[in-house]
């Protein structure tokens, strides 16, 4: 084993599981960690917030584009005191309140956030940070408050191959892992696995990279090409959320707790779904049963059970298990900032 490599496998703490090789990567082996990362739901435990969110929610119209289709999620008039205030990563970063950098003693799965701004900041599991000595992944949602001082949020790798700084804090290109990857980061899985999805997703798209990177599918011209025509043909009305479709296939739901929120969201999210459609034909997508199945989906997770949890920023975490998927709402002073169904 040579210098590099034991230097690395300390940074991770103990012995080393062999994980996937690469053309360019040093055959880096890690440990699968539980830094940050949640139990699985445990059951017994509900959230009012979640109800109370999805009880107010109605289907709107639908929209398709090849592939893809969306049936958009509108929340019914409710008298509510004021809307908190909320930046998303790539504002928060445009803005230069956000910094994200990797730790004094640099470590796979944690980094340090800081919100120095006056406003909530949102950080959405599956947001992908670019830089530090390896490109990373969300584990969780996370919303930092005001002035938060320096927190250790959790991540996973998502550029197997490389360690060393290209630069020392971390950026934001407005990409969020497709939700086939995504759905796994909710499961809270081993390093490893997120690795396997990671390949596998590259493999699809081919899109390969010399390190392994999961940036490398958003950078393929093809795949800019998909994404810019699917950008153009899903423009939101007054919605809080939708779900999205793939062919027949309903690949995830994502709402959130307001209007504006959803649409400063929506972009980078519907790209990601755009990533799973890339191959998908149309055609097999039954407007009908779409609606049924969603209304369905929605009606059960506003009274499904789960696990709560404090977060590393501001409220908590509830986490279920649903109809073979796996559902996290981020909830904070009676409201449920995000919801994700994947």
């Amino acid at each position: 084993m040579n210098a590099f490599r034991r230097s690395f496998l300390k940074l991770l703490g103990g012995a080393a599981v062999s994980a996937p090789t690469l053309a360019r990567a040093d055959r880096i082996r890690i440990l699968p960690d539980t830094v940050g990362a949640a139990s699985p739901p445990r059951s017994g435990q509900s959230s009012p917030e979640l109800g109370h969110a999805l009880g107010g929610l109605t289907l709107g119209p639908a929209a398709v584009q090849g592939g893809l289709a969306v049936l958009w999620i509108q929340a019914k008039p409710a008298a509510g005191g004021p809307l908190l205030e909320i930046m998303t990563l790539d504002e928060s970063r445009t803005r230069g309140v956000l910094t994200v950098t990797e730790r004094a003693q640099a470590s796979v799965p944690e980094l340090i956030a800081e919100n120095r701004g006056k406003a909530h900041v949102l950080l959405l599991a599956g947001e992908i940070l670019i830089g530090g000595k390896q490109n990373r992944v969300l584990r969780e949602d996370l919303l930092l408050p005001p002035l938060s001082g320096p927190r250790n949020i959790a991540v996973y790798c998502v550029e197997q191959g490389r360690w060393n700084e290209g630069r020392k804090d971390f950026d934001s290109r407005g990409s969020v892992v497709q939700p086939s990857v995504r759905a796994h980061v909710l499961r809270q899985p081993e390093q490893t696995r997120i690795w396997s999805e990671i390949a596998s997703a590259s493999r699809n798209l081919a899109a390969p990279s010399a390190t392994g990177s999961y940036q490398a599918i958003y950078d393929k011209p093809e795949v800019k090409a998909h994404l810019d025509r699917t950008t153009r043909s899903f423009d939101p009305p007054a919605a809080v959320g939708a779900a999205v479709f793939v062919g027949a296939s309903l690949a995830g739901v994502d709402c959130f707790h307001s209007p504006g929120l959803f649409a400063r969201e929506w972009t980078k999210l519907l790209r990601a779904y755009a990533l799973d459609a890339y191959a998908t034909a149309p055609g097999g997508w039954d407007e009908t049963a779409a609606r049924a199945r969603t209304d369905g989906l929605l009606r059960a997770a506003a009274r499904v059970e789960g696990g709560l949890r404090e977060s590393v920023g501001a409220g908590r975490i509830f986490e279920f298990a649903l109809d073979g998927r796996r559902g996290a709402a981020l909830v904070f002073e009676g409201q449920a900032i995000h919801v994700a169904i994947l």
